[in-house]
């Protein structure tokens, strides 16, 4: 049994994770978790979100992507497969970072949610002040 080359990357934003695969020799097709891309992210706009560093690199179609997503919403799961994407491009040739880097491809967005404080009702809303 002969097994396919592929490049890995790891991207990762809130709480998403996500293990991209690009696979080489193929012809564009994209797999999100055992589901057909535009059946798993169904929002507009998204697929064309998550597929915009192959975009960039001048790559699309060139490979088929095989995706594995967990946690967080719709939005943290598309920025999550799109910096394993760039991470995976990198694998493929290192010399495509000035290039990622520069389209904003390769930052990882760190924008987490605060967590709760004791005392307040959530991260920095405080309880209504009252005089009497």
């Amino acid at each position: 049994m002969s097994e396919r080359y592929y490049y890995e990357g790891v991207g990762r934003r809130k709480t998403s994770t996500a293990r991209v695969r690009l696979y080489a020799d193929g012809k564009g097709d994209v797999v999100v978790n055992g589901k057909r891309l535009l059946d798993y992210f169904t929002r507009s706009g998204d697929a064309e979100r998550l597929l915009e560093p192959l975009k960039v690199v001048g790559m699309e179609g060139r490979f088929d992507v095989s995706v594995k997503v967990l946690g967080g919403g719709v939005s943290g799961q598309t920025d999550a497969v799109r910096l394993g994407v760039a991470r995976a491009l990198l694998k493929l040739d290192p010399e495509l970072r000035p290039v990622l880097r520069r389209s904003g491809y390769l930052t990882r967005d760190a924008r987490i949610k605060e967590r709760k404080k004791p005392g307040l009702k959530r991260a920095r809303k405080a309880p209504q002040y009252t005089k009497r």
